[in-house]
């Protein structure tokens, strides 16, 4: 693997998967990309994952797919704790290309899961396609713009909109997660960076769009927002403000 992410543990996990999916697909395998903050520059030691794209010429087997699972379950048994913050996502390339409603299903792999399932890849897909094919790192492979077209800003803006006003209503389906501080930070940022997209058509890292939010944005935000940066068991977002934060940008994003 000639890239490295500036973390040995991480670049250590990264080149095992590397070589098992080389091992697994062959000559069918077209490249292996860096998604994530670990492409947008704001990679954090005690809170991100590693979102990582493995693109397959063709749709896989069954029986690739069982292969690539056993390999996963293989990895995440091992002894570093990177091999359980894996998020790694199958899409081949013509699926790639763009969204299709109709062509989303893909094998998969969750953060802290060792099971390789096919699903529904949505609307954050329009967001992570731009953020490979902007930033994204080959670990394998030709330059992801080779491999996904342009994004529409309006794309992008619809997803964050979707997103908004999905996963992340306060009740009942983000709400439980708020109670862990990293999550709370992690809901802060987001929030940044959905505002960030929604008022600029672009993805950027998560600092870069709370940088922003601090200077363009109401300042009774400021503190929640500086909060959120710390990334400390210590210094934690309050929770009544994030859940305000949210409903904030959630109007905001009506406008």
């Amino acid at each position: 693997m000639g890239h490295s992410t500036g973390y040995a543990d991480v670049d250590a996990v990264l080149a095992t998967l590397l070589a098992g999916v080389r091992g697994t697909l062959g000559p069918h395998l077209v490249g292996v990309y860096l998604d994530g903050s670990l492409a947008t520059g704001d990679f954090a030691e005690r809170s991100s994952d590693i979102d990582v794209l493995v693109v397959p010429e063709d749709a896989l087997s069954d029986e690739v797919v069982a292969a690539l699972g056993t390999m996963h379950a293989r990895l995440e048994a091992g002894t570093s704790k990177w091999a359980r913050e894996l998020e790694v996502s199958y899409i081949p390339r013509r699926a790639l290309r763009r969204v299709d409603p109709d062509d989303n299903c893909h094998p998969c792999i969750q953060r802290g899961s060792d099971q390789l399932v096919t699903e529904a890849h949505d609307c954050d897909w329009v967001i992570h396609r731009h953020v490979i094919r902007e930033h994204g790192v080959a670990l394998a492979g030709p330059d992801p713009r080779t491999l996904i077209d342009p994004v529409d800003a309006g794309d992008l803006r619809d997803a964050v909109m979707s997103l908004l006003h999905g996963w992340w209503m306060p009740a009942p389906t983000c709400r439980r997660w708020l109670d862990n501080p990293f999550y709370r930070s992690y809901a802060v940022l987001t929030m940044c960076r959905m505002r960030y997209t929604l008022h600029h058509g672009v993805v950027v890292s998560k600092p870069m769009a709370a940088r922003w939010a601090q200077a363009a944005l109401d300042a009774r935000w400021t503190p929640l927002i500086q909060a959120a940066l710390a990334w400390s068991n210590d210094i934690v977002p309050d929770l009544g403000e994030t859940l305000r934060f949210i409903d904030d940008t959630r109007q905001a994003s009506k406008r």
